[in-house]
């Protein structure tokens, strides 16, 4: 008889304490829960022995990556009913004693280890991040977590972001493509900094260059741009010969710890402080602070989380951590805004732009599942439903308010007080007509 959905689905209605919100469908064919939506397929009943072992965020990880669970409909649809009553459950969870006392969930465990199948778990899909040593944000483990992130291949990247190879959170001001809305992101930031014809500008984290040519094109700034990505550094230098923007723009693949050649007139980090870790924020926020001349601006474009009850209890998302930025870590806005006060900025405006990151990540997904087969030939089926996860669910998380993007203005402002910030705020948000 063929009833492994139905035994499932109740299984999970005990262990949650609440009914199941998406349809589930077995291996053995068999289906329950709410009918009329998107269905969530366990392929295999290895999927269980990873959650068995690996119960929560990473054992799903894992089954998903590895294809033994996957969807059929919206997995948008379905990532939102599950966030409401995996991820942001308000009722406090048992504890392991409550658990185990309980007969019922005893018994809910005993029935998922005999449908799960012959013990030990599979070992972990190939995309899994390897065992990392030594401290945390250290230069070589720093170097080691952008390489897995970025090294995957500039072409899987291209396919992804679009024309523009802008990774980060696009701004949407009209209706109009990804790339009108990135165009329109770089140069909101450019304004922000008040470039003019032969500043200095560095920017921190330059990815595959889009911003440093932009700067040099529109502006006429002089940019030296880094990247811990040898792929990202080759592919920036070639876009930047073609421009013929080789006179005004140097690529470098070098720590931003290692930066000596200041003072620049202005600064961009753009989605690079997420890698540097509670550990090193200070020293990031102290060094940029010294590679400014004084009145130099910093716009510093990060995604943030929602502060914790207790600050000591926050983690790294599981998923994020073994498949997608190992050792990233976010900070609550609050925190990101003294730090850089701490180290001596003005911070001159904060502007949030939540909503623009879920558009942009829909974007990205739709061009990633337009080109499917393409992708999967480019990296691996593994890897390929990693980014589709990761962005999928990352939009959810902006959509439903558990992260969030912004932009800080900051300023080196000098001893006498002038900032050079103009007395009319949000000044740059009127085109500038170039």
């Amino acid at each position: 008889m063929a009833d492994a959905a139905l035994r499932l689905t109740t299984l999970a209605e005990e262990l949650l304490g609440a009914p199941l919100p998406v349809r589930l469908r077995a291996w053995d064919g068999s289906e329950a829960g709410p009918a009329g939506g998107p269905v969530l397929i366990v392929r295999q009943r290895r999927a269980l022995r990873r959650l068995l072992w690996k119960p929560g965020e990473l054992g799903l990880a894992r089954a998903w990556v590895a294809g033994e669970i996957d969807v059929e409909g919206d997995l948008y649809e379905v990532l939102d009913r599950l966030a409401g009553l995996i991820w942001e459950r308000s009722d406090e969870t048992r504890s392991v004693l409550e658990t185990v006392r309980d007969p019922r969930l005893r018994a809910a465990a005993r029935t998922l280890v005999a449908m799960a199948g012959p013990l030990p778990p599979p070992p972990p899909p190939a995309e899994e991040v390897r065992r990392r040593t030594g401290a945390l944000h250290t230069k070589r483990r720093d170097k080691q977590a952008i390489s897995h992130h970025y090294d995957v291949g500039n072409d899987f990247y291209a396919l992804v972001l679009g024309p523009s190879m802008v990774y980060s959170c696009a701004y949407w001001t009209q209706d109009g493509t990804l790339e009108d809305a990135q165009r329109d992101k770089l140069d909101l930031i450019a304004r922000k900094l008040n470039l003019k014809e032969g500043d200095r500008l560095l920017d921190v984290g330059c990815g595959w260059g889009s911003m440093a040519i932009h700067a040099a094109r529109e502006y006429g700034a002089r940019v030296v741009g880094i990247t811990l990505s040898r792929e990202q550094a080759v592919f920036a230098r070639k876009r930047i010969a073609e421009e013929g923007l080789t006179d005004r723009i140097e690529i470098r693949v070098q720590d931003y710890r290692d930066v000596k050649d200041g003072p620049y007139d202005a600064i961009s980090s753009i989605g690079m402080a997420e890698h540097v870790g509670q550990v090193r924020y200070r020293e990031y926020a102290d060094t940029l602070y010294a590679l400014l001349r004084p009145g130099g601006r910093l716009l510093n474009h990060q995604i943030s989380r929602r502060p914790e009850p207790d600050e000591a209890t926050y983690e790294i998302d599981p998923f994020i951590d073994a498949y997608v930025f190992p050792d990233g870590e976010l900070a609550p806005m609050g925190r990101t805004l003294s730090t850089l006060e701490d180290a001596g900025f003005e911070v001159r405006d904060v502007e949030a732009i939540r909503e623009h990151y879920a558009l942009t990540l829909r974007r990205w997904v739709a061009n990633l599942e337009r080109d499917w087969t393409r992708a999967v030939r480019m990296v691996s089926p593994g890897r390929a439903r990693v980014w589709r996860l990761y962005m999928a669910a990352s939009a959810v998380s902006f959509e439903r308010n558990r992260i969030g993007v912004n932009q800080f203005l900051a300023v080196k402002t000098p001893e006498g007080g002038r900032s050079g910030v103009a007395l009319r705020p949000r000044v740059w948000n009127e085109q500038s007509g170039r």
